[in-house]
């Protein structure tokens, strides 16, 4: 019985252990290399419909968004760009080449508002966040969960005063690890998947102050900005900016990240 429950016990936290990575995933080879040689050898165009086919398919990675976002700027498609570098960095947010290529596409926009600063612990909360996939936390977080059962057996069957003491203390520092992992795969799909950030893709557009085409007119923005998404009515979104202002936008003068 001792021996059985040993097992267990391995093989759970072998689950807990496991390098579970979202980016480690193959890309697929031929689509994937077609566009590679295609960029290689300069034709640009082939080597975006190449890719694009495959995002389109439904596959979506770091790698290929930051090719197509290379290919963009190559083809001096700013916003494109910076659309696709976006959604790289949302997948791998500390890629030094993603994060620098961004930066280099964001020069070349028009606009530029001074930011409200992020708070330093929600800036970290959320890149801890996007190190994992949403699944790969809620795994660790339901075997952290089913850990925490055992150990607390454990303290509820045992009459030994030391093995009590030390399964009470794993079960409790278990179970905290399931809800903190559990809140980290949450707020990974909130940042992944919820339509929160857009680029404006038109030349220019106005900001109005209500959602339609007789509200006045509070700012002007450019082919390229990052803009966040806080409303919705009908065409319109009402979009907020990086200084704090707010305003209306139809929906199809942009594509969310």
């Amino acid at each position: 019985m001792k021996l059985t429950v040993f097992k267990i016990l391995l093989l759970l936290l072998s689950i807990l252990t496991s390098n579970v990575n979202s980016f480690s995933q193959s890309l697929p080879g031929e689509k994937f290399r077609e566009g590679t040689n295609l960029y290689s050898a300069g034709n640009y165009e082939e080597a975006l419909q190449a890719w694009l086919d495959l995002y389109n398919t439904g596959y979506s990675s770091a790698e290929l968004m930051y090719n197509i976002g290379n290919t963009y700027f190559k083809m001096n498609d700013i916003p494109s760009a910076v659309l696709f570098y976006e959604r790289a960095r949302l997948r791998k947010p500390g890629d030094e080449d993603i994060n620098y290529n961004l930066q280099i596409a964001r020069t070349l926009v028009m606009d530029r508002f001074e930011e409200i600063p992020v708070l330093f612990f929600i800036r970290w909360y959320d890149f801890l966040a996007l190190a994992r996939s949403t699944n790969s936390w809620a795994k660790i977080s339901l075997s952290a969960f089913i850990l925490s059962l055992l150990f607390l057996s454990v303290y509820f069957f045992t009459s030994k005063y030391n093995i009590k003491v030390a399964a009470f203390w794993l079960a409790l520092a278990l179970f905290i690890i399931s809800f903190s992992t559990l809140s980290l795969s949450v707020r990974n799909r909130n940042l992944v998947t919820k339509p929160r950030e857009a680029i404006i893709f038109e030349p220019q557009v106005n900001g109005k102050s209500s959602p339609d085409d007789s509200g006045t007119d509070l700012f002007v923005l450019h082919e390229g900005t990052k803009v966040m998404i806080e409303d919705e009515v009908g065409e319109w979104f009402e979009i907020r900016l990086s200084d704090g202002n707010k305003g209306w936008i139809p929906s199809n003068s942009m594509e969310i990240i």
